[in-house]
């Protein structure tokens, strides 16, 4: 059963109250190191990927320097990413048409985010949303468990996810939407053993469990 819009509008209230300020936990400096870092995200944690950035971005934070270092020097420098090798390819062929298409700027546009190299539309949200300040959702693993949990929005996939959301949650809470759901999924609704005891926003939740932490 989906909550009530009074439900909804509490739930956020509750997150924002707990987490005033959320950010999203990867590094960067630029629009153009988010991205890299995003695309680099995919199927990886955050904490593999902010070890991995410091050292690539010395050497290229700037689509002309990632495409002069070159696909095997990105392929060294991010290897201990799951799927480092298609991983680096997209990060040069990105960086090549942000040259190319841009002016090597990370356009603000979701047509054209996504048709960049590996960028898919969970990558151009966050984008929009943390370089753009556009009020985007991205949904990832988390943001589709805690929604489908706790009766924020049900679906079976994460574009039905973003979609039930966009429907419902407040305008003054979407800025921020997504990585209050993102650290509440990372760290407290965790998939296999949700910390219901610290959860702030237990007493809204739809989920039946409720298990001990």
């Amino acid at each position: 059963m989906a909550l009530s819009k009074t439900k909804v509008d509490k739930l956020f209230a509750e997150l924002a109250a707990a987490t005033p300020a959320p950010k999203s936990e990867l590094d960067y400096k630029s629009p153009f190191t988010l991205l890299v870092a995003v695309v680099l995200s995919a199927q990886a944690t955050d904490v593999g990927v902010n070890k991995a950035t410091p050292a690539l971005f010395a050497l290229a934070d700037t689509p002309e320097k990632m495409v002069k270092l070159g696909e095997a020097k990105v392929r060294d420098k991010i290897k201990t990413i799951g799927l480092y090798r298609n991983k680096a390819k997209n990060v040069v062929a990105l960086s090549q048409a942000l040259v190319e298409h841009h002016q090597s700027q990370v356009p603000a546009e979701r047509e054209a985010l996504e048709a960049l190299p590996g960028v898919g539309r969970k990558t151009a949200n966050v984008v929009l949303n943390v370089a753009f300040d556009q009020p985007t959702i991205a949904v990832d693993t988390h943001v589709f468990r805690l929604a489908n949990r706790s009766g924020l929005a049900s679906g079976k996939t994460p574009l039905d996810v973003e979609k039930g959301l966009l429907k419902v949650v407040p305008e003054r809470w979407r800025q921020h939407a997504h990585h209050w759901l993102i650290l509440h999924g990372r760290h407290v609704c965790k998939a296999r053993k949700p910390n219901c005891p610290a959860c702030v926003i237990a007493k809204i939740c739809r989920y039946g469990a409720k298990e001990e932490a």
